[in-house]
């Protein structure tokens, strides 16, 4: 039986057929699915969302240290995150297999930027294994683990959004048990001081010359020859966007294993065709190195380093055919993202955006949305954690410059505050900085789907955990004055904003509302009504930016499929005109 499958649902199950033990992971799109689908196994594995990508990529590596299979997942950007020790593994090895999924994201589709992950592989010295479908990416899990225990690598799990998220059919194995053998304490692999780690880099490059003479014979690289006139080297998706664009007698070096490059099968295989193509998303990874090795091709010159492909693109670069579209006479109606309707984190946004000396520093989450119109209440927004330290740096600045005018905020979510805003929290105090930060606590990890965290009270595996209180570690840290708010309430938001940058002592504020997306806690549905005899279509209701909120006819109108009575368009008007029935 074949089953229909996503990328990501896929490289669970081959994760758990290879015989997965522990996982850890932080959720982060296109990759979240992946843990998402580990807990139907629970009782054969364990798996968890750690706080960031480091924690889960520690956590996934000591329990491969212990000797079990292991598996760790993050968002391309969480790849910076978890480097530290993933370079380190790269030195010491491993026990039982690891293997890191790096879910990649061209084209940014929910990212702050488009890397590629790839270079990692490099330049931490890992194996990289890139599949282009559902059904490669179950096989080539196992696949992963062996080359990770064979040659005592970690393993880098390349996907991009377009394999993680498309599905094809895919035919399940059985799980195959991997048995450890019993633990042993070996600090001279696993102890990473300098004379350690000395020798640990002459045993990784042994190894990595080993795998580069397995990739030229290994299963994963495979070559179609259909012809001698153009052959094409690709790997991943750009696979399937090739095998559509290029014609049927064109020959494909297919690669599953990207790194180290099977340098001596691409020789062969270019000395078989009369022009070399290389296709790839992103990056020239392969490409710089066919050409360093001597071996004619193109690639980038045709089709460019940015953003995604797909067949069009590829057949317009390469040989110049438009593909011919139909016009559709539709009208489309400009949806910029926005905050959905009733988000508890609109309040705050509208009252600080009415002050113009006021500085946000926002964060990665639902809550950068705050930048768009018509809030536009963000500064900056740059990585996780990033809200509170870049405050501290904007406040520093502007204290060296005798700029007392501008009052700075640092704004997070919840899920960022576990995961990198409690060092940022730290920096503050610790360097007397001038910042207010602020948390805005929607009791979930809300932008990549509601995935629980330390605050929320549940784990991945839906066992109860203890629930982290960010006052009481704000408190620890030295935050004296901490105002917490419900952040519907416009008047108790600007007086907690007042009473904080008011305050003689560090003060920092919480808005706390859960998600209304959260399905574990019941909300309170309501409606928000006009009284278009009342409304002197001033257009303040429009200024909160609710998506529930339209004119109509020069009046406000609020669109009843969309309202769920939070009040915020309420409270700003100033004719009392609309109401909560």
């Amino acid at each position: 039986m074949k089953h229909l499958m996503s990328g990501n649902e896929a490289a669970a199950r081959g994760a758990y057929e290879a015989g997965l033990k522990v996982g850890a992971a932080y959720p982060g799109t296109p990759s979240t699915e992946i843990f998402e689908e580990l807990p139907k196994y629970k009782g054969e594995l364990y798996c968890e969302w750690a706080p960031n990508e480091k924690v889960a990529a520690e956590v996934a590596y000591g329990a491969s240290i212990a000797g079990v299979r292991s598996l760790t997942a993050m968002k391309h950007v969480g790849v910076n995150v978890a480097a530290d020790p993933i370079f380190t593994a790269a030195y010491n090895g491993v026990g039982g297999g690891f293997v890191i999924v790096s879910g990649d994201d061209p084209s940014m589709h929910s990212s702050q930027n488009e890397q590629d992950n790839r270079y990692y592989a490099r330049a931490a010295k890992l194996a990289c294994v890139e599949p282009s479908d559902s059904q490669e990416c179950k096989d080539f899990m196992k696949y992963a683990y062996d080359i990770s225990e064979k040659f005592d690598v970690p393993v880098l799990f390349r996907m991009t959004t377009r394999v993680c998220h498309s599905k094809s059919l895919v035919e399940f194995g059985e799980r195959e048990e991997h048995q450890p053998p019993e633990y042993k304490r070996n600090a001279a692999k696993f102890v990473s001081t300098p004379a350690n780690a000395y020798r640990n880099h002459a045993k990784l490059e042994a190894n990595l010359r080993l795998l580069e003479e397995y990739a030229n014979t290994c299963p994963l690289n495979r070559v179609e020859m259909n012809g001698t006139k153009i052959g094409v080297v690709t790997a991943s998706i750009a696979y399937q966007y090739a095998k559509e664009a290029f014609p049927e007698d064109t020959s494909f070096l297919k690669l599953g294993l990207t790194n180290p490059m099977p340098m001596e099968l691409v020789k062969d295989f270019a000395s078989k065709v009369d022009k070399l193509y290389v296709i790839e998303e992103l990056e020239p990874f392969m490409e710089e190195q066919i050409k360093a090795a001597g071996i004619e091709c193109v690639g980038k010159d045709l089709i460019g380093n940015m953003y995604e492909l797909n067949p069009e693109l590829v057949k317009s670069r390469v040989f110049g055919e438009q593909t011919e579209f139909r016009n559709v006479p539709v009208q489309a109606v400009p949806r910029p993202p926005a905050l959905c309707p009733g988000c508890p984190h609109r309040g705050l946004f509208y009252v600080l955006s009415k002050k113009k000396d006021y500085v946000i520093c926002g964060d990665i989450g639902c809550y950068t949305l705050g930048a768009s119109a018509p809030l536009s209440a963000m500064d900056s927004c740059v990585c996780m954690g990033g809200g509170f330290s870049v405050a501290q740096g904007m406040s520093k600045a502007f204290e060296m410059m005798g700029d007392t005018k501008h009052k700075i905020f640092g704004v997070l979510g919840d899920s960022t505050f576990f995961h990198s805003g409690m060092t940022g929290a730290a920096e503050i105090i610790y360097n007397n900085g001038s910042v207010i930060p602020v948390v805005l606590d929607n009791s979930i990890t809300g932008m990549t789907g509601q995935q629980d965290n330390p605050g929320s009270g549940e784990t991945l595996m839906g066992d109860p955990a203890p629930v982290l209180r960010i006052e009481d570690i704000l408190r620890a840290y030295g935050y004296e004055n901490i105002f917490i708010v419900d952040p519907r309430d416009l008047a108790a938001v600007q007086k907690a904003v007042d009473d904080a940058l008011a305050s003689e002592a560090p003060a920092a504020i919480i808005t706390r509302r859960p998600c209304l997306l959260l399905k574990k806690v019941k909300q309170e549905i309501g409606l928000c009504k006009v009284d278009t005899d009342k409304c002197r279509s001033c257009r303040s209701c429009l200024k909160v930016g609710c998506p529930a909120v339209f004119f109509k006819d020069g009046k406000a109108t609020i669109d009843a499929t969309l309202c769920i009575g939070c009040t915020v368009c309420a409270q700003v008007c100033p004719f009392d005109a609309i109401e909560r029935v």
